[in-house]
């Protein structure tokens, strides 16, 4: 299971500069995912090897004259629950705040680990003043960095990764996980619901990890599995956020640990900023994902209705647009056994493992038909390629000149794998490397 920190403290420490550090400072960084959160609040990276996810809690403060009684508790409270580490940022040049203490006080009762670290710490001078933050009281060892030039962040980051545990497949039900995830209101229990009332077949409701995620273990159409059935993915009118806070480590969370996301969206309202987030979050997870247009029973229809309302889906989520989209109503039970029909095709597409031998003869000839554009006069010439053993689809092609291979190549021959192999609803990754 991937782990996930947490950084937490008061307004203007240097929170959103360190998260910025911790996900872009090296180059064995994963991901950092661009809207999950209007300000990039969710990130994937890698130290020393392990990988991890990292949360940064800033920037949700809205203007109110009690600002920790609402919204900072709120942020410190949901990542105590939620994460596995925290890091909790303090600034050495303003010295113990009341924020402070009302934070430590929540963190000394935490039984997980708490890094203490405070910013802004580049010179000796600050290097002494910062040993006043052991009036915290928290058990923990004090780290100091500054986040703006990095000092210091990799002994934080080493401390972390030190107690991560290593990357090993996570015991659990080998069952696949269907996660149901959208806005609030959009329809998911009420689906799962509907699925359950009229296939009486499960085995067990299973507490989820998070205290709103519940996996219904089920079976249809001779095909074991696991539904996951999560609490709305929240958007708070006062917080400007396209996926807010409250919400953004549950779907972390339910997301990362799925193998298929079904992504719910209400008819009525539209493909709105959230719901791209929610899909955005699925795929930039290497997720299988599948769209479910719930209320379809409450929209006026006209002839061309279903084909331009999917088109208006597909230049949303542009250009990853090879993903089934199924127009369902839940109260009349309209096609929700094909939506459950379609994410066992699309975990069945995540998992497709192609021949070396197969996939050299049909890509080498279509490359050798189409070769990559010559670049400053040189050509490209592919070798041969690959399927990584990875739990997603991942290809490799071996080439002389790699870094000569543009994008509009490269979305080519993604779509040509598309199309010979069927990975619908499913991210394909692919690479060229030196020979």
């Amino acid at each position: 299971m991937n782990t996930i920190i947490a950084i937490v403290g008061r307004p203007n420490v240097g929170k959103s500069t360190l998260f910025n550090r911790l996900i872009q400072s090296r180059e064995a960084i994963v991901d950092s995912v661009s809207g999950v959160t209007r300000d990039r609040h969710y990130g994937k990276s890698d130290w020393n090897g392990k990988n991890f996810s990292v949360i940064d809690t800033g920037g949700y403060v809205v203007g109110s004259d009690d600002i920790f009684e609402g919204e900072i508790r709120k942020q410190v409270q949901l990542a105590i629950e939620e994460a596995d580490i925290i890091v909790f940022v303090v600034d050495v040049a303003e010295g113990i705040t009341p924020m402070d203490t009302e934070v430590a006080k929540l963190l000394r009762k935490v039984e997980k680990p708490v890094f203490l670290t405070i910013n802004k710490v580049d010179n000796s001078m600050r290097q002494e003043d910062a040993y006043e933050f052991y009036n915290l009281g928290l058990s923990s060892e004090l780290f100091t960095i500054s986040s703006i030039n990095g000092s210091g962040t990799g002994e934080l980051l080493d401390a972390i990764t030190d107690i991560i545990p290593e990357d090993v497949e996570e015991e659990r039900d080998e069952l696949p996980r269907f996660a149901v995830v959208g806005r609030p209101n959009a329809g998911k229990s009420s689906f799962i619901n509907a699925l359950i009332g009229v296939e009486r077949n499960i085995v067990t409701d299973i507490a989820g990890t998070t205290r709103d995620s519940i996996d219904t273990k089920y079976n249809r159409f001779g095909f074991d599995f696991n539904l996951v059935d999560t609490a709305g993915i929240r958007r708070k009118a006062k917080v400007k956020e396209d996926l807010e806070f409250y919400s953004v480590m549950r779907a972390v969370r339910t997301i990362e640990k799925c193998d298929v996301a079904i992504v719910m969206i209400d008819a009525t309202r539209g493909f709105e900023g959230q719901d791209q987030s929610i899909f955005w979050l699925a795929e930039k997870n290497k997720k299988g994902v599948v769209i479910l247009v719930n209320k379809w029973d409450l929209v006026e229809k006209e002839t061309n209705t279903v084909k331009e309302y999917e088109a208006m889906v597909r230049r949303e989520i542009a250009p990853f647009t090879d993903v089934p989209i199924i127009f369902i109503s839940v109260l009349t039970k309209q096609r929700i056994f094909k939506a459950i029909e379609t994410a066992v095709k699309v975990f069945e597409n995540r998992s497709k493992r192609i021949p070396t031998s197969k996939l050299n003869e049909t890509m080498l000839e279509i490359i050798k038909q189409n070769p990559p554009p010559a670049w400053k006069g040189k050509f490209v010439k592919v070798k041969y390629c690959m399927q990584l053993p990875t739990p997603t689809p991942q290809f490799v092609f071996f080439c002389n000149l790699p870094q000569y291979v543009r994008d509009p190549y490269k979305r080519f021959i993604k779509n040509k794998l598309r199309d010979i192999y069927d990975f619908n609803g499913v991210p394909v990754i692919i690479y060229f490397r030196q020979k």
